[in-house]
């Protein structure tokens, strides 16, 4: 890799972000941060600022005025930017070669379609730019000759086992399936009684990985599964039966591929989000990522066992929008978003969550996705929709 490249990594406070920085602050010969972005830790964001100098920072709340005035009192010349347009002109900077996508929920998919179009290098965390805007994504990719890195465990493991020189074709390659595995979140072995009394903190405390408050709900649900059901679709360009989900609560196989000859290929490692990080920085090369090796003698016996999608309804939900395809992902993802909200707000049980999204699947028009507008349209009227019927049933 020669010389350095210029990184923006939006949603830099978050468990993603500061991972990113923390593999970026280990090759200062490689990487250079030009933005960073957050959405409501603006001191954290400050911190971080001191510390990278990066060329810009963006901030959307009334914050931003106070942290610009700290950052030139520190004589630091970071310049601070609104959103979204902020978010979308970093994206497209000619300094910045690695967007990393970092940024929870519908609002990271602008700068993430900005990035494609702009024919950058981009590392996918945000799951809504393909699971909301699959076709539309992909084609603005392939369109303006981006490059696609997975940066999510599951299809980070997915993509190191598939063959070299893999191109989207499964059958070609000799694969039958692909297996994400799920660590089947905190609320793995509870009973349907004991799910609907749980409570938003029990959600968020996840048995392995670190994550923020939407993600560890998601988790909870299996809706992160589903999501990555969907990702998994257009990232590897399978079909809904060639994807299946296992539940594997050690969460040290992180995904796996099943070849025709009976081959299972899969990918392991500590439940850090440094290693899919750093082989995505480093791809096609392999750099040290802080993340000590996988002890195989102390791991223990590996677990794997089918979802109960009776219990967590919410994987079968992402599935059945899979199959509609169309308006469907992007209707399901807003109306989870708006449901999980709710529940961290303690306005809706946890069964409740599915009951949303079940309802506002049922309730929009399937359209076809031919732009961003009709993605960000399809989203709007979810919205609207699940918070209406939240309001009408759960006052």
């Amino acid at each position: 890799m020669g010389g350095q490249r210029g990184v923006a990594v939006l949603g830099a406070t978050g468990s993603i972000g500061v991972s990113t920085l923390d593999v970026v602050n280990r090759y200062p010969e490689r990487f250079r941060v030009v933005a960073l972005s957050a959405h409501t830790r603006w001191r954290a964001l400050l911190k971080q600022c001191l510390i990278y100098r990066p060329r810009y920072a963006v901030f959307p709340g009334p914050e931003a005025g106070e942290l610009q005035r700290l950052l030139r009192a520190a004589n630091c010349s970071t310049e601070v930017l609104g959103e979204p347009q902020g978010l979308e002109a970093v994206a497209r900077d000619a300094e910045v070669d690695v967007v990393v996508a970092a940024i929870v929920g519908a609002a990271g998919l602008p700068p993430a379609m900005a990035a494609a179009r702009a024919g950058k290098t981009i590392l996918l965390a945000n799951k809504e730019a393909l699971v909301m805007a699959g076709p539309v994504f992909m084609e603005a990719v392939a369109r303006h000759g981006a490059t696609l890195l997975p940066v999510d465990s599951e299809h980070s493991a997915v993509f190191q086992v598939l063959p070299p020189g893999f191109s989207g074709n499964l059958q070609a390659a000799g694969i039958r399936r692909i297996l994400l595995t799920a660590s089947g979140g905190p609320f793995r072995t509870l009973s349907a009684t004991e799910l609907s009394q749980a409570t938003p903190r029990q959600a968020c405390a996840h048995p392995t990985w670190n994550m923020g408050p939407k993600i560890s709900v998601d988790s909870a649900t299996l809706m992160n599964k589903g999501l990555e059901v969907i990702e998994a679709r257009w990232l590897f360009n399978a079909h809904a039966e060639q994807i299946q989900v296992v539940v594997h609560p050690q969460s040290v196989v992180h995904s796996l591929v099943e070849y025709a000859d009976g081959s299972v290929l899969a990918q392991l490692g500590h439940p850090d989000m440094r290693t899919p990080i750093a082989y995505a920085l480093g791809y096609p090369e392999r750099i040290e990522a802080g993340v000590p090796m996988l002890d195989l003698f102390r791991v223990g016996p590996l677990q794997f066992e089918p979802p109960d999608m009776a219990r967590f309804p919410c994987l079968g939900l992402a599935y059945q929008a899979l199959e509609r395809e169309g308006s469907a992902p992007a209707v399901l993802n807003a109306a989870n978003e708006v449901a999980v909200a709710a529940f961290l707000e303690e306005r809706i049980s946890f069964p409740a969550i599915p009951a949303v999204i079940r309802h506002a699947l049922d309730s929009q028009p399937w359209r076809s996705l031919s732009s961003l507008d009709d993605v960000l349209e399809a989203d709007r009227d979810a919205r609207e929709t699940a918070k209406a019927w939240i309001r009408g049933r759960y006052r």
